[in-house]
């Protein structure tokens, strides 16, 4: 009796009790789980009778509340009729109230505005969401996936920036026929070295890493005498590649020498006087941006005093809302303001990348990523600190890829208090990934329908799943990219839910396509036609060796030296024999690689490098054959890199996130070279140039 009223108080909470692994069968969640997660969502289930007491709790509140904390309905279609059947009026945007109910309850203009009910003598209002019914489809397209900090050219200090990324879109564009660049998150870092190196694991997801300013490119660089523009060029001077094309790798990305080296001539260009034009300028960006902006900047100058995890602050500055935060901000306000400015100028040149994709012909131009959430010490968690569920990770359940799962050590939103918030926080967040790009790629997609949370402490396999209002979450998403034009993208790669990729394409969000995971009912490779045609489709991604690296077993050799493999190598390996087998039978089968799949393994079997490219080229080809919506060339593909950018399970054993661009000879490849050097996978997908363009829902 004791667990069956623990599991239906998770049911309650939208706690899973029992959940599907990746091999299709049906397990179950510990009790010691379930009341982990519990307690982070406030429940208290000390004992039974804590347990019963909670129960009734929840039941009188379904029993008493007229709305949820949000309601969310999308156009054309009316919201379900709440218990009670109260009366319903929507107070629109304009101030105008109307009632709200029957045929005419779709036809509330889009965007946010108040729905007010009444019964009785009881009287609740809540926000209300007319969400876009369904995004417009892009036309077909193709572009370059990349890791931005790894596309380096010779101007840059050590580490791709932002004027990189609009060479690399104008060039795509441009001479290409690349219709989008899809790049990893740009999201904020440390303030101060060091700088953890990944994209994924950041101190905001609402701001900028600054680490991508050119600092080139700042209007107080450009009117500085030429010494001093001279003397503060010199401070990246040993960080920028040498271009020497013979001369082999010899060292990773180092995130920390290259921020330490801007944020010396950051500083520097800040102190100069502002004209009355540019104060205003900065001045209206403050304005924009909020106390949102505030509360990071000010995190940023406390963390530059005290370390940038929060949690380790003097006890009287954790509360980001206290007294003793006001105060330390206005004794830093010169820092606070300097970290605002990192912000402001950051704007610009992420409109200016954007820009340069649109002006080079791109129809989609730049598409941001979307981290799944941030570190526990971050900005946000601090920020946000009571919108967090304590005690709890976001990872994944073992999958085939990670037969461990995944711990991703960041704290997952708590469900009832976001919804409570109005999902503020994430709106924002959207709407800044927005502003400057074409689309937004969310990392994980089931971040807006459940996440994998772990207790701290425990083992990630140990987990569960919480659920959140989907609904809700996909309304906001669609909303915010109707209102810029964008086009969305989800990564439903792994354990996802039917439902969830239904509820992704019924809100014209554009599923993840991977070549190396797209199999037929009876396990082999699913011929081309039969893809989803509203996704991405890619042959990997970040989290795996690119094309050749696969082609010669290189994850297989490094998930042993790592110790990482779950079963005897020789079976790993013959697994990798069987599946290549069959790609390069259908690739040979439909007229994409002329040598049989025999010759092409007996040559991998031997070492031999003579058919990567060919491989390559027909994978593409093979891509552009689906009816994938987009296709995305992975620019380590294109220029025969064999190392993976990360390594799932490692933090410190692998160099994850630190590679620089190379190729199959492990020599750099410079965003400078990439004109003038053949790039056999792009030939396949530049036609889809050719059928670009927005088309309806």
């Amino acid at each position: 009796m004791v667990e069956e009223e623990l599991a239906a108080l998770a049911r309650r909470h939208g706690v899973a009790t029992r959940y599907t692994d990746w091999r299709g069968r049906e397990t179950g969640v510990a009790p010691d789980t379930l009341r982990s997660v519990l307690t982070a969502l406030g429940a208290d289930v000390s004992s039974p009778a804590a347990v019963r007491e909670e129960l009734e709790r929840e039941r009188e509140r379904d029993r008493t509340r007229l709305l949820p904390p949000v309601v969310v309905a999308r156009r054309g279609e009316a919201p379900p009729r709440p218990p009670g059947r109260p009366d319903l009026t929507v107070e629109l945007a304009d101030g105008t109230e109307r009632p709200f109910g029957g045929a005419d309850a779709g036809d509330v203009p889009p965007g946010w505005h108040r729905l007010h009910a009444r019964l009785g003598g009881r009287h609740e209002s809540v926000p209300f969401l007319m969400a876009p019914r369904a995004l417009a489809r892009p036309g077909r397209a193709w572009g370059f996936t990349v890791q931005l900090y790894s596309v380096r050219s010779r101007a840059s200090w050590g580490v791709g920036d932002l004027r990189d990324l609009a060479d690399l879109a104008a060039w795509s564009g441009r001479d290409l026929g690349a219709g989008f660049a899809l790049i990893n998150p740009l999201h904020a870092t440390e303030a101060v070295p060091p700088v953890g190196p990944s994209p994924y694991s950041p101190m905001s997801r609402r701001f900028a890493a600054p680490l991508y300013l050119r600092v080139e490119d700042l209007p107080e660089y450009a009117a500085l005498p030429a010494a001093d523009r001279e003397r503060l060029s010199a401070l990246g001077a040993p960080l920028r590649p040498d271009g020497d094309a013979a001369r082999p790798i010899d060292r990773s990305i180092d995130r920390s020498a290259a921020w330490a080296a801007k944020l010396q001539a950051l500083e520097s260009l800040h102190r100069l006087p502002r004209g009355a034009a540019e104060q205003r300028a900065f001045a209206e960006f403050r304005a924009r941006e909020g106390g949102a902006l505030t509360m990071f900047a000010t995190w940023s100058a406390l963390a530059e005093k005290h370390g940038p995890d929060w949690r380790a602050w003097p006890a009287e500055l954790r509360d980001a809302g206290s007294r003793a935060v006001a105060a330390e901000a206005a004794r830093l306000a010169d820092r606070v303001e300097f970290h605002s400015w990192l912000q402001w100028r950051l704007d610009e040149q992420l409109a200016a990348a954007q820009r340069a994709a649109r002006d080079a012909g791109m129809p989609i131009g730049i598409v941001h990523d979307l981290a799944v959430g941030v570190a526990h010490g971050s900005a946000d968690a601090w920020m946000y600190r009571d919108l967090f569920a304590p005690g709890m990770s976001v990872g994944a359940p073992p999958d085939e890829f990670n037969q461990r799962g995944q711990d991703w050590g960041q704290p997952p939103w708590h469900p009832r208090r976001l919804a409570e918030a109005a999902y503020a926080p994430f709106r924002d967040m959207l709407a800044a990934a927005f502003r400057h790009g074409g689309g937004l790629r969310l990392d994980h997609a089931m971040q807006v329908s459940r996440l994998w949370w772990v207790p701290e402490g425990g083992s990630a396999a140990d987990g569960t799943y919480v659920r959140y209002d989907r609904d809700a979450l996909l309304g906001c998403l669609a909303w915010e990219a109707e209102r810029a034009g964008a086009v969305v993208v989800g990564e439903d790669l792994g354990t996802v839910e039917p439902e969830v990729r239904e509820a992704l394409a019924a809100h014209g969000v554009l599923g993840t396509s991977l070549l190396w995971f797209e199999r037929d009912d009876r396990g082999r490779p699913k011929r081309a036609r039969h893809w989803r045609e509203p996704s991405l489709a890619t042959v990997g991604t970040h989290d795996m060796p690119p094309i050749t690296g696969f082609l010669h077993g290189d994850h297989i050799d490094l998930r042993d030296r790592l110790g990482l493999l779950a079963r005897p190598r020789a079976e790993e390996e013959d697994e990798h024999r069987a599946r290549l087998a069959d790609w390069l039978a259908l690739l040979h089968a439909e007229g994409l690689l002329a040598a049989p799949p025999e010759t092409v393994l007996g040559a991998l079997a031997a070492g031999s490098d003579e058919y990567d490219e060919r491989v390559v080229a027909a994978l593409h080809a093979f891509l552009a054959r689906t009816p994938a919506r987009l296709v995305g060339v992975a620019l380590a593909d294109a220029v025969g890199e064999r190392r993976t950018q990360n390594q799932p399970g490692t933090v410190d054993e692998y160099p994850n996130w630190r590679v620089p661009l190379a190729g199959a000879d492990g020599r750099p490849v410079l965003l400078d070279d990439l004109p003038s050097r053949p790039l056999p996978a792009v030939d396949p997908v530049r036609p889809l140039a050719s059928e670009a363009g927005p088309e309806p829902a």
